[in-house]
């Protein structure tokens, strides 16, 4: 049983895994920069096709990369206080490289250049490594995290009918949400207020059930009683 085992095994032994996430990998990165003249450039900059357990176990291979490379960037920044923009091996460049200006940067960009080869021993592409540590690092400098999603495709791979998923990083193509509108509320008054209402002047053959008097009755009673009283 394979009991604090992290990952997929996905078929391959140790090195067949980790060589195929480091193309993989390479792949995705390469696509963010897009040459329009190239004609076997990417339908869509930063994004790749695969299958979804492949697809979820290089999302966090592909982050931690990222990840380097905004702390990179962060040393970088700090060192350009102590740089120069003197030529190399110039006269200027020969003074500041003997001079304390140059310990001090080379103490703040040494942590960026440990970074820097911990990355390229992960992905052997110096492409990819450039694109990594010089768009990317930049593009997600203020997101401290969740730099890829993957998204699950209806069409099925053919041969094996797979489940395909892309992964692309974030940024681009984002749906944006929508605020939701305060519901207008409207007052309705009922359709029949007669109904809704017990009206208080109900006609007189409602009130009661007796049968109301009329002249034509009034004069047969009146007849019928002087007739008893003749008799």
């Amino acid at each position: 049983m394979r009991h604090r085992v992290k990952g997929r095994k996905l078929g391959r032994n140790a090195s067949h895994r980790h060589a195929m996430y480091r193309n993989m990998a390479s792949s995705l990165i390469r696509t963010v920069r897009v040459d329009d003249k190239d004609p076997d450039r990417p339908k869509v900059a930063g994004r790749i096709v695969t299958t979804v357990p492949k697809a979820k176990e290089l999302r966090p291979y592909v982050e931690r990369l990222v990840t380097m490379a905004r702390k990179a960037a962060v040393h970088q920044e700090a060192a350009e206080e102590f740089a120069t923009s003197a030529e190399r091996n110039s006269t200027e460049w020969k003074q500041w490289r003997t001079s304390d200006r140059w310990q001090k940067w080379n103490q703040a960009i040494a942590p960026a250049v440990a970074l820097r080869r911990r990355a390229f021993a992960l992905l052997r592409d110096k492409e990819a490594l450039d694109i990594l540590f010089d768009e990317l690092a930049e593009r997600f400098q203020d997101r401290p995290g969740g730099y890829t999603r993957v998204v699950r495709l209806a069409q099925r791979r053919l041969g094996d009918a797979g489940e395909q998923a892309l992964i692309e990083f974030v940024g681009e193509r984002d749906r944006v949400r929508r605020k939701r509108e305060a519901p207008v509320v409207v007052d309705k008054a009922p359709a029949n207020e007669a109904e809704s209402k017990p009206s208080s002047e109900a006609p007189a053959d409602e009130e009661s059930d007796t049968p109301v008097a009329t002249a034509e009755t009034d004069e047969s009673i009146g007849d019928g009683a002087e007739s008893v009283k003749d008799n």
